[in-house]
């Protein structure tokens, strides 16, 4: 996956909140849709965009599927991230030597 898709999932902010709402543990679409402005149906349609973008996964517990955030799904996404922290740190260090040297 890409980070372009996780980032294209992300984008929605229902999507977002499902998202965020699995943070603190698993949970099941009728937890995470406690509290939402939307339908337990809507949630297991953004549950599946999350899954196919594999940012979650679920296990069956019961008649009921745990849904929980799968981290390496996350790995695009920081990785690119931490692209523009290493060309920051790049570019810092040349400004850093350039005006070293002319002290």
């Amino acid at each position: 996956m890409t980070y372009v898709n996780v980032l294209t999932v992300l984008a929605d902010p229902t999507r977002r909140a499902v998202f965020e709402r699995l943070r603190s543990g698993p949970a099941t679409v009728q937890q995470i849709a406690d509290g939402l402005p939307v339908s337990r149906p809507a949630v297991s349609q953004h549950l599946k965009a999350l899954r196919d973008a594999d940012l979650v996964r679920h296990e069956p517990q019961g008649t009921a599927r745990l849904y929980s955030i799968h981290t390496p799904g996350l790995r695009a996404l920081r990785d690119w991230i931490e692209g523009f922290w290493d060309d920051a740190l790049d570019n810092f260090k040349v400004y850093a030597e350039e005006k070293n040297e002319h002290r």
